[in-house]
């Protein structure tokens, strides 16, 4: 606690938590507050569903596109132009009340997601001491997946409150608050991006990195049905209020998952610890579709986030010694536009199947994926060789470093 509290004195550091944090808030109610809003004024699942896959789609696939524009342009314009479209954008979605208006604005949605998570990790290198880094990486995920916990709950709360208009409404002013305030601190906009490398494998052309797209691709799927599975599960069993417990069990235990994931990160090589946590995970998925909205669904959604924080840090540490040369952020971008595309349309197809069958299907189509990244990844673990040797600290932070979602 120590290290925290010299940490927290540092000039700049409580600027760039506090500054970011109802941003990242609002990024953790955006999906369960578009699922209710367009449930509840449609009566339809699978619009629900369209909608979130509509707006994943439309952010994931652009992701990339984001990414490297602040690489070129640095964050003070980007940021000012994204945030306050964001936010009138969310307002829109919230005024609307038919099936189309609902998914058109949903779509465009995703194209101005300003990508709060990617602007706050190479702050830190010009706030911090090099000997601070780490502490400085670890207390902004922490920070980052408690948001992640508590944005779905207070979503879902005022969602289905006597004022559900306020779940949208209280996502764009927190969005607003926290973007706006990140753009307005001296860091973010005197913030200079990294000088390009000229040379070396195109990341598209980069087997190793074509291999974590293609699992991606899978994962991004199942997670997508998995993720609109869950809230139309519950609201079909007339529970929808357990959505955000269950959520918010699966969040903590990701938090966790990931210390635990940290500690064990210098004991194997990446590539071994993430094949096995990567078993693990397809395993405790297995009983997923049998589980019902309530205890057992926790249960089992608490194992999985335990695993897919573990999976997180060896999965980053892999990118790092993989990744082509000189695209530490683009690559990172890249593979989270591959993922969240795939994602989006899970989703759709999630609250379709949810709607016309069961949302069990979703459930088992989650465990499917699962187990097709892990084929795909024991099958060309050749090309993951670069990633089979004990890292180095300086490896370790560099993985540490590019923990976030560039999507957001």
């Amino acid at each position: 606690m120590k290290r925290y509290r010299q940490l927290l004195a540092i000039p700049n550091v409580k600027v760039l938590l506090i500054s970011s944090f109802p941003a990242r808030v609002a990024y953790g109610m955006l999906a369960l507050a578009t699922f209710f809003k367009a449930e509840q004024a449609t009566g339809s699942i699978a619009v629900a569903g369209l909608a979130i896959g509509l707006e994943s789609l439309s952010s994931a696939s652009t992701a990339g596109l984001r990414g490297s524009l602040m690489d070129k342009w640095g964050q003070k314009w980007p940021l000012r132009v994204f945030v306050p479209s964001y936010a009138g954008l969310i307002l829109a979605l919230n005024s609307s009340h038919t099936r189309i208006s609902i998914l058109i604005i949903s779509f465009i949605l995703g194209f101005a997601a300003p990508p709060i998570n990617l602007s706050i990790r190479p702050l830190w290198k010009t706030v911090v001491p090099a000997e601070f880094l780490r502490t400085a990486y670890a207390i902004d995920t922490a920070v980052m997946s408690a948001a992640t916990v508590i944005g779905p709950v207070i979503a879902t709360i005022l969602a289905l409150s006597r004022h559900p208009g306020s779940a949208l409404g209280v996502c764009s002013a927190l969005l607003f608050l926290g973007g706006a305030s990140l753009a307005i601190t001296k860091v973010s906009s005197t913030w200079k991006p990294e000088a390009k490398v000229i040379g070396g494998i195109a990341t598209f052309k980069n087997p190793a990195m074509l291999l974590l797209m293609l699992e991606g691709a899978f994962i991004g799927f199942g997670m997508g049905a998995f993720n609109i599975g869950v809230p139309a599960f519950a609201t079909i069993e007339h529970v929808p209020q357990r959505t955000a417990w269950i959520l918010a069990a699966m969040g903590v235990a990701n938090i966790i998952g990931g210390l635990l994931g940290g500690m064990v990160s210098r004991k194997a090589s990446p590539l071994r610890a993430f094949q096995k946590t990567y078993l693990t995970w397809f395993i405790l998925t297995i009983p997923l579709v049998f589980t019902y909205p309530g205890w057992s669904m926790a249960i089992v959604g608490a194992c999985i986030g335990l695993c897919t924080g573990a999976v997180t840090v060896f999965y980053l540490e892999i990118m790092e010694a993989v990744r082509s040369k000189g695209s530490a952020i683009a690559s990172l971008g890249w593979l989270w536009t591959v993922e969240g595309t795939f994602a989006s349309a899970g989703a759709a197809v999630g609250g379709w199947v949810s709607n016309a069958y069961s949302p069990r299907i979703c459930l088992a189509l989650c465990t499917i994926c699962v187990g097709c990244g892990l084929a795909v990844l024991t099958i060309g673990r050749k090309r993951l060789s670069a990633a089979n040797a004990i890292p180095t600290a300086e490896e370790d932070l560099n993985a540490m470093k590019e923990n976030a979602d560039p999507a957001q």
